[in-house]
């Protein structure tokens, strides 16, 4: 095999809708029954083990004072990347209560397509919630042939719209409860609906995502690169579901730190964490999502995919092949180009029904 070149990855040879408590649990409150911190809070190095550290005034900080311990820096995804959890989270507690906050039950399978081609098949995988939940209301729902068929109304949520696309706003369920403080009348009730939905899938999360254990390799991977490079998990999941998720598979000892929605997104956590500290080609980016990848690019960082269908290969490459790369100097350029030309044909811009 040339040098830069990548060996071509081969593939290897409803559950019922759940009832919110009367008083449906913060979702950061499963974080005082892990070892590890939920709420975007920092992780002890690794060989010192988690432990619950109190919150700052801003989340971010642990990024932003963050001291490199190795030459080497690697971030890593969680849902869909590190753990095959993307699937049950999205399909059984995403898109339930999505049909029942926003009454969308004469139009629940197109919300399932919508929801599912939005948050696992195509380039807007993996982003942030709210983002994905614009998206499928505002676009991908009412352009869907049954919505049309049977002429039904998708809920317009004009305030909730705005707010997520103003650059200020932090898409967290922390950051929706701020702007609901400011605002009053109909705009105020259209962002509680919004975060009634965001917390109800959050505890149906913690109720039915368990027993999930990371794809092989993955701890392998941790173990290879945990004496040459600082790891970071950079996510858009809330930091309690990565305290609980990593925890619960004994993976939070290989990291660092544990970067999820409350410290910004992707790209801010790249930024706040390398930002000046590692030379060039010495950052990588492991990432199943297009958002992973444009994360990585803005912070002129490498990216590494896990290709969506082919994780268990992707993670085997990465642990046989790439991060010897990467360490030796010898993975941008050919070998990297390669690998994201065959992630990037797995996942269309437009889903099927609009071709």
């Amino acid at each position: 095999m040339p040098a830069d070149s990548a060996q071509p990855l081969e593939p290897a040879g409803r559950v019922k809708e759940p009832r919110p408590p009367v008083k449906a649990k913060r979702p950061w409150a499963a974080a005082s029954r892990t070892e590890g911190l939920g709420n975007g809070l920092a992780v002890r190095p690794p060989g010192f083990g988690a432990r619950e550290m109190t919150a700052t005034p801003d989340p971010a900080q642990p990024l932003k004072s963050f001291k490199p311990a190795h030459e080497f820096f690697v971030g890593i995804d969680s849902d869909g990347c590190a753990f095959d959890t993307m699937g049950i989270k999205h399909r059984e507690c995403f898109c339930p209560w999505l049909i029942g906050c926003f009454d969308l039950q004469p139009v629940a399978v197109a919300v399932r397509e919508c929801l599912e081609f939005a948050d696992l098949f195509s380039k807007t995988r993996g982003a942030n919630r709210h983002e994905s939940l614009k998206r499928i209301l505002t676009e991908l729902l009412p352009a869907h042939p049954i919505v049309k068929i049977r002429k039904f109304r998708v809920p317009q949520l004009p305030q909730y719209v705005a707010w997520v696309n103003d650059p200020d706003s932090t898409l967290s369920n922390d950051g929706l409860k701020q702007a609901i403080r400011k605002a009053e009348g109909d705009a105020r009730q259209e962002l509680e609906r919004v975060l009634q939905w965001s917390e109800r899938s959050d505890w149906a999360v913690e109720k039915i995502v368990a027993n999930i254990p990371p794809f092989p390799f993955v701890r392998e991977s941790l173990q290879k690169v945990q004496d040459k490079a600082d790891v970071v998990v950079v996510s858009a999941t809330s930091g309690a579901a990565l305290a609980r998720e990593w925890n619960e598979h004994d993976l939070a000892r290989y990291v660092t730190l544990m970067a999820g929605q409350e410290m910004g997104n992707k790209t801010q956590h790249l930024q706040y964490a390398t930002k000046g500290r590692y030379a060039e080609n010495h950052v990588l980016m492991v990432g199943d999502a297009p958002g992973d990848l444009k994360a990585a690019r803005a912070n002129n960082a490498l990216f590494f995919p896990i290709t969506p269908g082919l994780e268990d290969e992707s993670w085997r490459r990465l642990h046989n092949e790439a991060l010897d790369r990467f360490f030796r100097g010898q993975y941008a350029g050919a070998y990297e180009r390669k690998l994201i030309e065959e992630f990037d044909r797995r996942l269309p811009e437009r889903p099927a029904w609009s071709r």
